[in-house]
């Protein structure tokens, strides 16, 4: 199995339309922007990276300005249709555990198993505050403001919204260590 990292995909592509001096809510302009593109996975020493257009974005796209970016990009149509093969196209290739807002909805909706893992908002950005905290100069409440935002735009876009799917599991990991999540997430898999 590989780990597929859809939100990484978009990311790519706020990060490319930034990159370019174009406004992510410039529907028509990212849209011209896409033929231009080429976002592909990589794996590098066992370790999943995005390139586009051959160069390694991966530690990039990990930017407040590029989350939000993202968050605007991914509910244009055409830019969702435009990674929408490339995830389907990895899941046929091979056997994937893929992470996204909209794979067990949209992507791979006869998935094995569907997990809609979730933590308060508070939590999640404790978490990419201690991830980004030395790399980038951002404060909690920015990266909590993002958050809320991303999530208030996501469930609120027209296209492939932020849903649960009938089928999945919801686990909140609020107060759940990794391990503990780790352990979870096994426990269900096992039992397929």
């Amino acid at each position: 199995y590989i780990y597929v990292d859809t939100g990484a995909l978009y990311r790519a592509v706020a990060y490319s339309v930034i990159k370019n001096g174009t406004d992510p809510s410039d529907s028509e302009k990212v849209i011209s922007l896409l033929s231009k593109l080429q976002v592909e996975l990589k794996f590098v020493d066992k370790c999943q990276r995005v390139f586009v257009n051959d160069e390694d974005v991966s530690d990039m796209i990990r930017t407040p300005e590029v989350s939000m970016g993202a968050s605007v990009v991914s509910a244009i149509g055409e830019v969702r249709n435009f990674l929408l093969e490339l995830q389907k196209k990895r899941a046929r290739e091979t056997k994937v555990i893929m992470d996204g807002r909209d794979i067990g909805t949209v992507v791979l909706p006869d998935a094995q198993l569907k997990i809609f893992l979730t933590a308060s908002p508070q939590e999640r950005a404790r978490r990419r505050y201690e991830e980004i905290k030395d790399k980038q100069d951002v404060s909690f409440d920015e990266i909590l403001r993002d958050i809320i935002k991303r999530d208030e735009n996501d469930m609120n876009r027209a296209v492939s919204p932020l849903r649960q799917a009938k089928d999945a599991v919801l686990v909140d990991t609020t107060e759940m260590s990794i391990e503990e999540v780790i352990s979870c997430i096994e426990s269900m898999i096992r039992k397929l």
